[in-house]
């Protein structure tokens, strides 16, 4: 029986809940939801769930044909990765929400739509670029069927806990308060902004490594 991995678990738990970023998000849902009853609500946050789930799969399971068919090294991506996370990381230190989320220009459309579950909440408020990168960066550091396992159950829990926190926006909103998510938003960036950098070094790393056979 193959051993698990506990700090793989625990990387791709953190990097993909960091970048998710649930608490960050749900001040910009409810203000795209105001106007929607409870029920209304729960549907779109479901179907959102939904829809980040497909997209962050998919590139899971693809990641490793996007990389053989652009010819892109998991080293290059790694490092273009971490520059991206050290990007949202800061934004989330300043208590911003990503840019890399959606635009204003995006939420002002997406009300004005009946459906927005799908887009922009399914993707890119939930499944952004950053949590798309982070998985697809995992998934090819995966070798063994245990580590394949081990990232879709992370999705899926990741997933789980977004949509309890998005299900239970109004309540903690009201609760913690802007301060509060703040100070949250903070904390997550401060995680996100150490696995940035090991990204990168790990980028690094493999670089030279790759280069010395040469």
């Amino acid at each position: 029986m193959e051993n698990i991995n506990v700090s793989f678990i625990l990387l791709t738990f953190s990097s993909l809940f960091t970048l998710i970023n649930p608490i960050g998000i749900t001040p910009i849902l409810l203000s795209m939801t105001e106007d929607e009853s409870d029920s209304e609500y729960q549907v779109i946050i479901k179907k959102g769930i939904i829809t980040a789930y497909i997209i962050l799969t998919i590139f899971a399971i693809m990641g490793d044909l996007i990389f053989k068919f652009y010819g892109i090294t998991i080293y290059a991506f790694m490092i273009a990765g971490g520059i991206l996370f050290l990007r949202n990381s800061f934004d989330m230190i300043d208590s911003k929400i990503s840019r890399e989320s959606s635009t204003p220009l995006e939420t002002k459309e997406a009300i004005q739509k009946e459906d927005i579950s799908i887009t922009p909440i399914g993707i890119p408020l939930i499944a952004g670029p950053g949590a798309i990168t982070s998985i697809m960066i995992l998934s090819s550091q995966t070798s063994s069927y245990v580590d394949k396992c081990i990232v879709h159950i992370n999705i899926l829990i990741t997933l789980v806990i977004t949509y309890i926190i998005l299900l239970l926006g109004k309540k903690i909103s009201k609760k913690i308060g802007t301060t509060g998510i703040r100070i949250i938003q903070r904390i997550m960036g401060l995680i996100l902004l150490v696995i940035s950098i090991q990204f990168i070094i790990n980028g690094i790393l493999l670089l030279m490594e790759s280069q010395s056979k040469l």
